[in-house]
């Protein structure tokens, strides 16, 4: 049996590596990189330090409109497919590559797997809602991270092949506890545990204009505490090309790898982001998250009093940041760690179901 999986993005290499052994024991496994992120420290640096196998196929598709790029995979993801012929795609999340990777495998009558299946916002305008929706409605077995994403999806009427099998990214985070106590990311940067606050800025909300940018620095500038920025590189382009002024507590440094960046979420006092998969984590490691959006599809992490959605452009984020403290009872919403597990034993069930029936 073969399978052909498709990546793209930092979270999906992340994803990856939760499986790709086992699913290499099962399948003859094909991997397509289509270089939706393609530098050092968005890419290579994930494949390096999580050990994942160098791509079968690389697509290095770099394109800067959502239309061009997806085309462009489309296209190149059709020749793989047809060349292939895998019994399987197996897609994750909700990147232009999930989506190119669905609808190539739907005409092909390809059936889909779909990790991270469910997950909404219910915020049409943000691209990600749209490539997960789709790609739901297109996968023929929908692996669910919660029970929230299970219910999400009965209520568009998918019924079928559903199984929610918890979060893979939950799983490589326990995995990954030890390595993260080794890391020296805090004495590289010279900051105490829980003297400094995380912060991440990408989604296209908050970056496309450069007033946005510098409305929400403006704002981190006047807070009493030592700010860590990881930028990302289209929002360090944007910084760079307008020459957008950094308050004095704001530390900007290149992205960084898995392992160290899990250390400098474990141990920040708070979190500030417009980051999806990083609500999620700063509930596991029970930081208090800001999420500079106003929607999740993480919504637990808002029920359970972990996380608070902030509009950075009609709030005073500076005073929410300083009085936010979480006091809520946490629970388990992520699986038991097995996920990659029940992702395999699922995906082989269905398979044989397919060829044999």
């Amino acid at each position: 049996m073969k399978i052909v999986t498709i990546v793209g993005a930092r979270p999906q290499f992340i994803k990856y590596s939760c499986l790709y052994n086992d699913l290499r024991k099962e399948y003859d496994e094909i991997l397509v990189h289509t270089g939706q992120h393609y530098d050092y420290e968005m890419s290579k640096i994930f494949f390096d330090q999580l050990h994942i196998p160098t791509p079968n196929y690389n697509l290095n598709i770099h394109e800067n409109t959502h239309g061009r790029q997806t085309g462009k995979m489309i296209i190149e993801i059709e020749k793989i497919l047809l060349k292939e012929k895998p019994d399987v795609t197996l897609v994750f999340g909700d990147t232009n590559s999930t989506l190119a990777g669905a609808l190539v495998s739907a005409k092909l009558h390809i059936p889909t797997a779909h990790i991270e299946a469910g997950l909404r916002s219910f915020d049409r305008e943000m691209p990600e809602e749209i490539n997960r929706v789709l790609t739901d409605h297109i996968s023929e077995i929908l692996f669910a991270p919660t029970k929230y994403a299970v219910q999400n999806l009965k209520n568009e009427g998918i019924k079928k092949n559903i199984h929610n099998v918890g979060d893979v990214m939950h799983d490589l985070l326990l995995q990954s506890n030890h390595l993260i106590e080794k890391s020296n990311i805090l004495e590289k940067l010279n900051i105490k545990s829980k003297n400094y606050i995380l912060f991440t800025l990408h989604r296209q909300s908050n970056t496309d204009d450069v007033k946005n940018i510098i409305t929400i620095l403006s704002m981190l500038s006047t807070i009493d505490k030592h700010i860590i920025f990881p930028v990302h590189p289209r929002t360090l382009k944007i910084i760079s090309k307008y020459n957008v002024n950094i308050g004095k507590n704001i530390k900007i440094i290149k992205p960084l790898g898995y392992i160290d960046f899990l250390s400098l979420e474990k141990n920040a006092k708070k979190i500030i982001t417009d980051s999806g998969g990083m609500q999620k984590e700063a509930y596991i490691f029970k930081v208090p998250c800001i999420t500079l959006r106003k929607n999740t599809e993480w919504k637990e992490t808002v029920d359970d009093g972990w996380n608070i959605l902030v509009d950075p452009f009609k709030q005073n984020i500076t005073t929410i940041i300083n009085d936010f403290q979480p006091n809520g009872k946490q629970f388990n919403h992520y699986g038991n760690g097995c996920a990659n597990e029940k992702i395999i034993h699922q995906l082989s069930s269905f398979v044989e179901k397919s060829i044999f029936k």
